[in-house]
Order: structure tokens, then sequence, then C-alpha cells
């Protein structure tokens, strides 16, 4: 299998797979991850950025997880990113995280949620049911909705349509309502007390066929909304 840069490599990419901490009460977990390996400079297929490494002599290849939800607690659709920069040796050079649309270094000064036990993951938290990264809990603090979007505005937004799946879903007025009437009954109060998450081979699919797969779980979770409230197609 291809993906854009490089060859799929399921050894490869599990290895690196990232240490993910959520909250205890976290409703959503991820469900599938789209993976690019790059092997040279080249653009995100699924961020608007550009992957840079080449002028770093220390740097073999760049993994990008992009990780994909059903549901962030304002919306139907989440997908966030994880880019892993992987040294000739082996080695973790470098990690940088998605941050509601933004992305910032995922690995500390000193490297202390790089463990020495297992070098090749980088631990990360995730945002209480927004599911931005960070390696820094104290982060978290400074988002000024931090604990009224997991209840108050659950569901605000409806279902997102990103400009790359907008020939494949679309959305309506009932669409959001009915999104935001369902993720009001999921709603929480995070406690801020963080528990590991646990990967499976399953998970991994090359960036392409995630790309294909989402519209398809759309679709599923709107089914599976109607059922939940009776609702007749």
């Amino acid at each position: 299998m291809q993906n854009q840069q490089g060859i799929f490599d399921l050894a490869l990419v599990q290895m690196y797979a990232p240490q993910l901490l959520f909250d205890r009460l976290e409703p959503f977990l991820p469900v599938r991850v789209g993976v690019t390996i790059f092997n040279q400079d080249g653009p995100s297929p699924s961020f608007r950025r550009t992957i840079s490494f080449e002028s770093d002599t220390r740097i073999e290849k760049v993994i990008e997880y992009a990780i994909y939800w059903d549901y962030d607690i304002e919306h139907l659709y989440e997908l966030e990113h994880i880019w892993i920069y992987v040294g000739h040796d082996g080695s973790v050079i470098n990690c940088e995280c998605s941050f509601h649309g933004k992305y910032f270094k995922g690995i500390l000064k000193d490297r202390s949620n790089v463990p020495d036990t297992n070098p090749t993951q980088v631990t990360l938290y995730s945002q209480p049911g927004k599911h931005a990264f960070s390696p820094l809990l104290a982060m978290f603090e400074l988002v000024p909705n931090l604990h009224t979007c997991t209840y108050e505005t659950a569901g605000s937004a409806g279902l997102l349509v990103p400009d790359m799946l907008k020939d494949k879903m679309s959305t309506d007025s009932e669409t959001n309502q009915l999104v935001e009437r369902y993720l009001q009954t999921l709603r929480f109060r995070p406690t801020m007390e963080f528990i590991p998450f646990n990967w499976e081979a399953s998970f991994f699919v090359p960036w392409t066929e995630l790309l294909e797969e989402i519209p398809l779980r759309v679709h599923h979770e709107l089914q599976v909304m109607r059922q939940f409230f009776g609702i007749q197609e």
C-alpha cells in the first residue's frame, strides 16, 4: 500500500504511535488513524501545513498521525494530528501536535514525556472532550472554555464539514440540531484525572483509506442518532 510519500509500514507506525492520555470521563476515544509517512518535504494531505525536515540531517522521516474520532463533545467529525520526526538512528528527534487548528511542539525541553522505558513513544495529554494535544497538562487550564465546552455548549457546532470532504458530506440546520441534541445527552464535567489509551493494530490505515471511510462513518452516526430519538427517515 502506498500513501502520499512512503510505504505504509504497520510495524513502524505502531512503534512510534504516541502514548495518549484521556480524561477519566472522556466519552469519545479514537476510532481510526490515517497515516502518512514522509521521506521528503511535502504538504500534509489532511492539515494546512507543509512538512519540512530535509534541512535537518538528523531526520530520516516524519510520520503523520491523523487521528479520527466520530465525535468532539461539540460536534460530529473530529480530526487531530501528531507528527513524529524519526532520526536515522531510530530516535525521536521531534514531535509536533495539533491544538485547535494550530500546532505546537510535543516534546518538553527536558524530554520528560519521552520515557526511557519506551523512547519511541511520546506521551501527550488530550483535552477533555475536544482532543487538542499537549505535553503539558497545565496548558489546558489556559483554555477559557475548558469546562463549559464539555457541558453548556455540548453539540453546539453540529456536523463539521471540512473543505476536503465537501463533495462527500453536507449539513443543514436539521442535521446540526440533531447532533446538538444527541451530544447534550453525553455532556460531562472533566475530572482532569488522566488515564492511558492503548492502540490496536486495526486503528492504523493509510490516510487515503481513512479519507474514504470518514463520510461512511458520519452517515452511520447520523443513523444511530435518529434511531436513538426514534426519528423515522
